[in-house]
Protein backbone atom coordinates (compact mmCIF):
# COMPACT_ATOMS: atom_id res chain seq x y z
CA UNK A 1 0.00 0.00 0.00
CA UNK A 2 1.60 3.55 -0.88
CA UNK A 3 1.59 6.29 1.12
CA UNK A 4 -0.33 9.80 0.02
CA UNK A 5 0.14 12.94 0.19
CA UNK A 6 -2.49 14.72 -1.48
CA UNK A 7 -3.95 18.06 -0.50
CA UNK A 8 -6.71 19.53 -1.89
CA UNK A 9 -6.87 23.35 -1.68
CA UNK A 10 -10.33 25.70 -2.39
CA UNK A 11 -9.69 28.79 -3.54
CA UNK A 12 -11.70 32.49 -4.04
CA UNK A 13 -9.68 35.12 -5.71
CA UNK A 14 -10.30 38.45 -6.07
CA UNK A 15 -13.14 39.18 -3.87
CA UNK A 16 -13.54 43.04 -3.78
CA UNK A 17 -15.45 43.90 -0.43
CA UNK A 18 -15.95 47.24 1.18
CA UNK A 19 -14.63 47.21 4.88
CA UNK A 20 -14.09 49.19 7.48
CA UNK A 21 -10.54 49.67 8.07
CA UNK A 22 -7.61 52.06 8.14
CA UNK A 23 -5.84 54.08 10.84
CA UNK A 24 -5.53 57.17 8.71
CA UNK A 25 -7.83 60.04 9.54
CA UNK A 26 -8.78 59.85 5.76
CA UNK A 27 -9.68 56.23 6.42
CA UNK A 28 -11.86 55.96 9.13
CA UNK A 29 -15.59 56.06 9.74
CA UNK A 30 -15.85 55.12 5.82
CA UNK A 31 -15.41 52.03 4.45
CA UNK A 32 -12.43 51.10 1.88
CA UNK A 33 -12.82 48.59 -0.76
CA UNK A 34 -9.96 45.55 -0.17
CA UNK A 35 -9.67 42.90 -3.20
CA UNK A 36 -9.50 39.19 -0.90
CA UNK A 37 -8.24 36.22 -1.96
CA UNK A 38 -8.64 33.14 0.21
CA UNK A 39 -7.06 29.98 -0.18
CA UNK A 40 -8.00 27.56 2.18
CA UNK A 41 -6.21 23.81 2.30
CA UNK A 42 -8.27 20.89 3.78
CA UNK A 43 -8.74 17.37 4.43
CA UNK A 44 -9.06 15.41 1.23
CA UNK A 45 -11.75 12.65 0.91
CA UNK A 46 -9.81 9.07 -0.59
CA UNK A 47 -11.62 9.79 -3.88
CA UNK A 48 -13.52 12.18 -5.72
CA UNK A 49 -16.36 9.86 -8.21
CA UNK A 50 -18.95 11.72 -10.55
CA UNK A 51 -21.50 11.70 -7.92
CA UNK A 52 -19.66 12.65 -4.82
CA UNK A 53 -22.03 14.45 -2.65
CA UNK A 54 -20.67 18.35 -1.71
CA UNK A 55 -20.11 17.57 2.33
CA UNK A 56 -17.25 15.43 0.74
CA UNK A 57 -15.67 18.96 0.07
CA UNK A 58 -15.77 22.11 1.38
CA UNK A 59 -17.94 24.66 -0.54
CA UNK A 60 -16.57 27.46 -1.81
CA UNK A 61 -19.10 29.72 -0.67
CA UNK A 62 -18.06 29.95 2.87
CA UNK A 63 -14.80 31.29 1.37
CA UNK A 64 -16.82 33.77 0.02
CA UNK A 65 -19.15 34.64 2.94
CA UNK A 66 -16.24 34.40 5.89
CA UNK A 67 -14.42 37.40 3.34
CA UNK A 68 -18.19 39.13 3.35
CA UNK A 69 -20.75 38.75 4.93
CA UNK A 70 -18.70 37.02 8.10
CA UNK A 71 -17.35 40.09 8.59
CA UNK A 72 -18.77 42.05 11.79
CA UNK A 73 -21.24 44.95 10.23
CA UNK A 74 -19.73 48.08 12.20
CA UNK A 75 -16.95 46.93 12.94
CA UNK A 76 -13.61 49.39 12.34
CA UNK A 77 -10.39 46.91 11.73
CA UNK A 78 -7.54 49.08 12.19
CA UNK A 79 -5.21 46.62 10.66
CA UNK A 80 -6.21 44.62 7.79
CA UNK A 81 -4.23 41.79 9.59
CA UNK A 82 -7.17 41.89 11.47
CA UNK A 83 -9.76 40.97 8.78
CA UNK A 84 -7.68 38.72 7.57
CA UNK A 85 -7.68 36.90 11.04
CA UNK A 86 -11.22 37.18 11.23
CA UNK A 87 -11.57 35.75 7.92
CA UNK A 88 -8.97 32.53 9.21
CA UNK A 89 -10.98 32.00 12.51
CA UNK A 90 -14.14 32.11 10.48
CA UNK A 91 -13.21 29.24 8.40
CA UNK A 92 -11.55 27.10 11.12
CA UNK A 93 -14.65 27.76 13.46
CA UNK A 94 -16.78 26.42 9.97
CA UNK A 95 -14.89 23.49 9.72
CA UNK A 96 -12.64 20.96 11.76
CA UNK A 97 -11.54 19.63 8.10
CA UNK A 98 -9.45 23.05 7.65
CA UNK A 99 -6.23 22.36 8.04
CA UNK A 100 -4.78 25.91 6.80
CA UNK A 101 -5.86 29.38 5.65
CA UNK A 102 -4.51 31.87 3.29
CA UNK A 103 -5.22 35.36 2.77
CA UNK A 104 -4.18 37.92 0.60
CA UNK A 105 -5.87 41.36 1.26
CA UNK A 106 -5.01 44.37 -1.22
CA UNK A 107 -5.77 47.92 -0.52
CA UNK A 108 -7.17 48.96 -3.60
CA UNK A 109 -7.97 52.90 -2.10
CA UNK A 110 -4.02 53.73 -1.52
CA UNK A 111 -2.98 52.21 -5.03
CA UNK A 112 -1.80 54.93 -7.29
CA UNK A 113 -0.39 53.19 -10.41
CA UNK A 114 -2.53 49.88 -10.27
CA UNK A 115 0.24 48.46 -7.49
CA UNK A 116 -0.96 46.24 -5.23
CA UNK A 117 -0.40 46.99 -1.76
CA UNK A 118 -1.28 44.80 1.37
CA UNK A 119 -0.48 41.79 3.10
CA UNK A 120 -0.83 37.42 2.92
CA UNK A 121 -1.73 35.79 6.34
CA UNK A 122 -1.14 32.00 6.55
CA UNK A 123 -2.49 30.42 9.41
CA UNK A 124 -2.34 26.65 9.88
CA UNK A 125 -4.71 25.61 12.62
CA UNK A 126 -3.60 24.67 15.88
CA UNK A 127 -1.89 21.03 16.62
CA UNK A 128 -3.63 20.35 19.44
CA UNK A 129 -7.42 21.01 17.37
CA UNK A 130 -10.26 19.08 19.32
CA UNK A 131 -7.70 17.17 22.16
CA UNK A 132 -9.08 17.85 25.51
Amino acid sequence: MTSRTDSLTLEVNDLVVDVLTGIYSEETGKPQPLRISIAARYEVADRYDPDTPLDASKNYMDLKFAASGGLPAGVHFKLIEAVADHICETLFVQDARVQAVTVKIVKLAIAEADEQIGITLHRERPANHGAD
